[in-house]
């Protein structure tokens, strides 16, 4: 029995222990540098509505999501909206690059080191693209969402 109940407790611990931010949670900060090398930190973003975006120039569905994003964000921005995408590029010239061919906007910030980079492993990513919308208080309100869930859900946040 003692076994069982220490095998339980370790589970319990290592999901938990290990689990992304939940919603609800206060958003753990980021300082990364942009495409100008200033370092540039998610908490300066604090009161706006904010989605963090986890992506790479060699993940197909991560530049799928950037084209959608680039439609949506002129509209969402004048309301009082910002996007902080950090990119876990290997190499800044690729990353570069796919920031010039998506035409993205907004705020770019870079970690190099692919699944190993800090950053990855605080907010305990599994796959990109990975998206957190946070609230202008700086707590996530939500996961992943995207198209019209995603303006509804912005503009319900920038009117609060």
């Amino acid at each position: 029995m003692n076994r069982l109940v220490f095998v339980l407790l370790l589970s319990f611990i290592s999901v938990f222990g290990w689990a992304q931010p939940s919603i609800g949670s206060a958003v753990p900060d980021i300082k990364l540098k942009d495409t100008n090398g200033k370092v540039v930190s998610l908490s300066s973003l604090h009161g706006k509505v904010v989605l963090l975006d986890f992506w790479a120039s060699w993940c197909g569905p991560c530049r799928k999501s950037n084209r959608q994003l680039v439609k949506l964000y002129p509209d969402l921005k004048a309301k009082g909206f910002e996007i902080y995408s950090v990119s876990i590029d290997q190499y800044a010239a690729d990353w570069k690059a796919a920031i010039k061919q998506d035409k993205i906007p907004w705020l770019q910030v870079i970690e190099t080191g692919g699944w190993d980079a800090p950053s990855l492993q605080v907010w305990n990513l599994q796959q990109i693209p990975t998206t957190y919308l946070i609230n202008k208080e700086g707590e996530i309100v939500a996961r992943d969402l995207e198209g019209s869930a995603l303006i509804k859900r912005v503009n319900k946040l920038v009117k609060e």
